[in-house]
C-alpha cells in the first residue's frame, strides 16, 4: 500500500513540475489592452456585466453591419473588411465573451444563445435599430442564432465559412481544439496553451499562407492568456453548439448570403452547401483558393460581394459559384 501510495505521489510530482515547467502564464488584461487596441476602441458594460470590446468606425447614418469572429479569433480579424466597407457603413466589430479583449463574463454562459443575446445588449447600447450581421466560423453560429431568435434587428444574415451544423471531422481539426474537447485531459489548457498549438491551428485554417505572420500568431496566442480566458474557452467548448441552431435553419426568414472557402480544412465546403439547403432563399458564392477566413485571405473580393447584397452595388471582381460542383454532404461531428 505504501508503495502504490509512493508510486501515485512521484507521479502528482512529475505531472506538477511539468505543468510548472511547461506552462504558459497568464497576461493580464491591462497588459494585452495596451498592446491590442486602438483609437477606435471601446468598452461597453453590458446587462449581465460583460464588458465587451468593440470598434464602431464609420457614418452614424449609414447602413449598419456587425462583425461577429470565429472561435479563438478576435475582432481584429475584421480589419480587412472594416477598412474596405467604413466608407460606406457604419461597422461594428465586437470581442465575444471568452474571447480578445472581452474575455471571461460573470456568469459564465458561452452558449450560441448567451453570446447571440450580447451581440443584441451591445446593438441596443449603441442604439442600433436594424443590422446585417456577418459571423465567421463560430461566429456564424452565433449569427444564425440571432437570425433565428430576433429576426426583426436584421436586413440580411452572411455567414462566412460558418460553424453550426455537424459535419465529419477530418485531419483539419486542430490540436488545440481536439484537446479542448477531452474531458479531464483539457484542464492541462488551463495552463498549458503553447504557441505551436496556434501555428498548427491557424495553418490548416489559411489557405493563403502570405497574410500569415508572426505578429497574427503572437496575437490568437496572448489574447487566448488573457486572465480567465482559458477557463471560459474550457466551458465554452464543452457545450454542444450544432444542436443549438441545426434544428431551426428552415425558419430563418432574412435575405442570407453565404460565403466560403473552397479548400478549407477545418469546415468543408460540403457544409455551406447544406446551409444553402436549409436556410431559403439563400446564395450562396464559394471561392477557389481559399481556406478558413475569407474576410482576410480575400478582403477585396469578399468585402465586394457583401457590398454587391446588402448596398445592392455592382462587383467588379471575379466571383465563384461552385455549387455544380457540389459533394455530397457529410453528418455526424461537430466542427
Amino acid at each position: 500500500m505504501r508503495t502504490l501510495l509512493g508510486i501515485l505521489l512521484a507521479l502528482v510530482l512529475i505531472l506538477a513540475g511539468a505543468v510548472y515547467i511547461f506552462s504558459d502564464p497568464d497576461i493580464a488584461r491591462e497588459t494585452l489592452e495596451a498592446k491590442y487596441t486602438n483609437e477606435a476602441s471601446q468598452f461597453a458594460m453590458l446587462a449581465d456585466g460583460t464588458r465587451m470590446h468593440y470598434r464602431d468606425e464609420g457614418p452614424r447614418d449609414a447602413p449598419v453591419i456587425v462583425l461577429v469572429h470565429g472561435s479563438n479569433a478576435s475582432l481584429h480579424t475584421w480589419e480587412p473588411w472594416v477598412s474596405i466597407l467604413k466608407d460606406r457603413f457604419r461597422v461594428v466589430s465586437l470581442d465575444l465573451p471568452a474571447h480578445g479583449l472581452t474575455g471571461a463574463t460573470p456568469k459564465g454562459d458561452y452558449s450560441t444563445a448567451a453570446m447571440a443575446q450580447s451581440v443584441r445588449d451591445l446593438a441596443d447600447q449603441l442604439g442600433i435599430g436594424q443590422f446585417a450581421i456577418a459571423g465567421n466560423s463560430m461566429g456564424g453560429a452565433v449569427s444564425a442564432k440571432f437570425a433565428e431568435t430576433h429576426p426583426g434587428r436584421l436586413t440580411h444574415l452572411i455567414l462566412i465559412d460558418s460553424g453550426g451544423l455537424p459535419f465529419e471531422a477530418g485531419e483539419g481539426t486542430p490540436i488545440g481544439f481536439r484537446i479542448a474537447r477531452m474531458p479531464v485531459v483539457n484542464n492541462l489548457l488551463l495552463w498549458i496553451t503553447p504557441r505551436s498549438f496556434f501555428v498548427e491551428g491557424l495553418g490548416k485554417a489559411i489557405e493563403k499562407k502570405e497574410i500569415l505572420t508572426d505578429a497574427m500568431i503572437d496575437r490568437y496566442w496572448e489574447l487566448a492568456r488573457m486572465e480567465g480566458s482559458r477557463g471560459a474557452n474550457r466551458a465554452r467548448f464543452a457545450l454542444a453548439w450544432d444542436s443549438e441552431i441545426a434544428d431551426h435553419l428552415g425558419e430563418i426568414d432574412v435575405p442570407t448570403l453565404i460565403l466560403w472557402g473552397k479548400e478549407d480544412r477545418l469546415v468543408p465546403v460540403s457544409v455551406a452547401y447544406e446551409f444553402e439547403k436549409r436556410i431559403p432563399g439563400s446564395e450562396l458564392i464559394v471561392y477557389d483558393g481559399v481556406g478558413h477566413i475569407p474576410m482576410e485571405e480575400v478582403p477585396e473580393r469578399s468585402a465586394a460581394t457583401v457590398a454587391r447584397v446588402v448596398l445592392a452595388e455592382p462587383v467588379e471582381t471575379v466571383e465563384v459559384d461552385a455549387t455544380a460542383d457540389e459533394p455530397e454532404p457529410e453528418a455526424e461531428a461537430e466542427p
